[in-house]
């Protein structure tokens, strides 16, 4: 994209109740703005009686002048369709913080691809219970935050990394990080977090699946990248993929071999992330390619 298109372009995400007119409603409002639509995907549950929800690119030839007006004007809109909507610029890059226990893997492949441009993202911080990722991390430029946990200081270690993170970043992504994070952490972040689990969810679900998966002689073994919520490795899932295994594979060749999906899983996901192209609905989501 060049340099020019991207300053003026901005991104709407919306999801209401399915009315008749509603597709050219919305487009005639983004034309009513000066806005100049580049890219128009939506989907229907129902044409009747269902959701339907829209993902809209669009370029703002006086974008300094339109954008706030169009988002003021949209709360008038989204009041009278009973819209949810999010409206995004591509001005604004997100921030995320990577937590990590001590596996390399999925924070350098999320940190090579920031680096190439292939996520359009910036990494303020990495935080992790243990110290083993400092120096790749601090060697790729990064702040690398070292808060121990312990039963006993659980609580005391989440105020902190909430100290480190709160108004710095706009997300978080759990980059194999082995700990568990209270209702009180979740609740600050909604569809904010991204967690890669190492199985196909819902098999697996918890600790040790690779272990377990070796034990009940499978024969695919996959990662899921999905929100976190309270319900443990059960929120919305953005991405999933699998790779097949044999019985020569020992738990040990499970792990390194599900390791690959993991880091591609996870990436993918934080780029749609990024990239405005998810929508939550309950505990789905729908990805606009």
């Amino acid at each position: 994209m060049a340099a020019e298109s991207k300053n003026n372009r901005a991104t709407l995400l919306i999801s209401c109740p399915e009315k008749p007119g509603i597709i050219s409603t919305v487009s005639n409002f983004l034309l009513d703005h000066q806005a100049n639509i580049v890219q128009f995907d939506q989907h229907t549950t129902d044409p009747k009686a269902g959701m339907v929800f829209m993902r809209i690119e669009f370029d703002l030839s006086d974008f300094d002048a339109s954008y706030d007006k169009l988002h003021e004007d949209m709360r008038l809109l989204a009041e009278d369709f009973k819209m949810k909507w999010q409206l995004n610029s591509k001005r604004e890059r997100k921030r995320m913080a990577i937590f990590v226990t001590k596996q390399e893997s999925c924070v350098m492949e999320l940190i090579w691809r920031v680096k190439s441009g292939e996520i359009d993202a910036d990494i303020p911080m990495v935080i992790s219970n243990h110290n083993d990722l400092r120096e790749v991390v601090e060697n790729q430029g990064i702040t690398f935050y070292h808060i121990p946990v312990t039963p006993e200081t659980k609580d005391e270690a989440e105020r902190k990394a909430l100290a480190l993170i709160e108004g710095k970043v706009d997300f978080i992504v759990l980059a194999r990080y082995m700990q568990i994070l209270s209702p009180e952490f979740i609740a600050r972040f909604p569809n904010r977090i991204i967690n890669i689990h190492h199985s196909f969810l819902p098999a697996f679900v918890g600790a040790n699946p690779y272990v377990r998966a070796f034990n009940r002689g499978v024969k695919l073994i996959g990662a899921t990248a999905h929100y976190v919520t309270n319900d443990l490795d059960e929120g919305p899932i953005i991405e999933q993929d699998v790779i097949r295994v044999t019985h020569r594979y020992t738990a040990e060749d499970l792990k390194v071999a599900g390791r690959h999906v993991e880091k591609h899983v996870l990436a993918h996901a934080v780029a749609w992330h990024v990239e405005n192209k998810v929508i939550v609905h309950g505990n789905k989501t729908i990805i606009f390619p």
